[in-house]
């Protein structure tokens, strides 16, 4: 039998440590009664047993940032973020609270996870220097029962629904992400998915709030709203009314929900990526990506980060400001970090940011192939690495071998990271094939989409 350590916190008490709160596998880590745990410039990482009481705190605070991570489940109760100096919690694996989380100072940047809110917790204490970002992805996730609701705002995620129908169970997310695609160039770093049981026949009205460092460049005084069912085709729905001082824009009248999200009118994707990968040269890493369209683009910045969560700016190319043709471009890097993540922050003229996908270098490894994570839940990423440019084809068969999406992509030569949405498919077990480099490399994994 494993050992069980078993920690005992005080009633009443405010326990604070420091560097590092890692809990072994087949360690207990226990949290009663109302004891509040204050972590100062520490990480968590729970690869055991996380426990805490329904009436037990967690202050995460300092001046600098840490993460919360591990291989198994933690849930907090109430959540306190209180970092000073615009420093942030990052996230490394999905969490849950199931009272609330609060803002005192800082941030929590999910960082391509979600935060779970389960069906009873709560938001608190949000502002514009204080709040959740996510420009990595990531959700803020709630469930609740909404009845012919009147300026509801579940679990204080920003976004109030009224409508004169029963909505039934409804899933709400909140995500921080430019929203791109067919009809849209870019939003603001805010969206939501609204998900009833009923999702006809609504009248429904939204009134959607933002803070101003979400903006990302665009015009508040010309914020519509923009919905999609995919995401990846959008339509603008225009808005009915506008507050410039509380941050909110309103529309009524909406019969359907699906994603939402603000942007100006007649807004074009400043870049179009095509292609973005990383090839080791010797002691050095080529960074190579390709556009096919720029409109007032300015530069192009090249982030380098060791866990895929810092990120220091390594250099920068200028662009093309105006182009409709594909154009080439690369960076090396002299002195890389072993296995190091980059990507690629482009700057259009009106300071709008807009980033590539994330690739990482994998020198020292080159695995051939790689797929994560597994089991998945929204987005499934791919590694490559290709002796020669050529042309990936990925065919994804359910249980019953039937053929239910098929992607193709471009692949240069060395690593190459692609992304697969897994949003459109149920729950289940699937068979993911990938051939490139001519047919003469192949892949095929089991993938469980939950």
């Amino acid at each position: 039998m494993k050992e069980k350590i078993l920690f005992l916190l005080l009633l009443f008490c405010t326990y604070t440590l420091s560097a590092q709160l890692t809990i072994t596998p087949g360690a207990q880590f226990s949290i009663f009664s109302d004891t509040k745990l204050t972590l100062q410039n520490t990480d968590l990482i729970n690869n055991g047993n996380f426990l805490v009481a329904t009436t037990s705190a967690i202050s995460i605070t300092g001046d600098a940032s840490s993460f919360i991570g591990g291989d198994e489940a933690v849930r907090f109760f109430k959540l306190e973020i209180n970092k000073t100096r615009n420093q942030s919690v990052l996230l490394q694996k999905t969490i849950s609270a199931g009272s609330s989380v609060s803002f005192i100072s800082g941030f929590l940047n999910l960082n391509g996870f979600d935060l779970d809110l389960e069906t009873t917790g709560h938001l608190d204490g949000e502002t514009d220097d204080r709040h959740i970002t996510g420009a990595n992805g990531g959700n803020v996730v709630f469930s609740t029962n909404l009845n012919i609701p009147t300026n509801s705002n579940p679990a204080n995620l920003g976004i109030s629904i009224t409508s004169n129908q029963n909505l039934g169970n409804v899933i709400i997310k909140r995500g921080h992400q430019s929203q791109n695609g067919s009809g849209l160039g870019s939003s603001i770093l805010r969206y939501y998915d609204i998900i009833p049981v009923n999702n006809t026949n609504l009248n429904a009205t939204l009134r959607f709030n933002y803070f101003n460092d979400e903006l990302n460049g665009l015009d508040k005084n010309s914020l519509i709203f923009f919905e999609s069912p995919d995401p990846i085709n959008w339509t603008s729905l225009g808005f009915t009314s506008r507050d410039l001082v509380d941050n909110f824009v309103e529309k009524t009248s909406i019969n359907n929900f699906g994603r939402f999200t603000l942007s100006n009118d007649n807004n074009p994707l400043p870049v179009h990526f095509i292609s973005f990968n990383a090839n080791c040269e010797g002691d050095k890493v080529q960074l190579k990506w390709k556009t096919a369209q720029e409109q007032n683009s300015s530069r192009f910045d090249i982030e380098r980060s060791v866990d895929g969560m810092r990120w220091t700016v390594i250099g920068n190319v200028p662009a093309s400001n105006n182009s409709n043709t594909e154009i080439d471009y690369s960076f090396t890097d002299n002195n890389p970090q072993q296995n190091g993540f980059y990507r690629i922050a482009e700057y259009d003229l009106d300071g709008r940011v807009q980033y590539s996908n994330i690739v990482r270098s994998l020198c020292n490894t080159r695995d051939l192939f790689k797929l994560w994570p597994n089991p998945v839940h929204e987005m499934a990423f791919i590694n490559i690495f290709s002796n020669s440019e050529s042309q990936a084809m990925i065919k994804i068969f359910d249980s019953k071998g039937a053929l239910v999406k098929e992607q193709k992509s471009t692949l240069l030569q060395g690593n190459n990271q692609l992304s697969i949405d897994m949003r459109s498919l149920t729950n289940g077990i699937y068979s993911l094939s990938v051939n490139w480099n001519n047919g003469q490399m192949k892949k095929t994994v089991q993938v469980l989409k939950q």
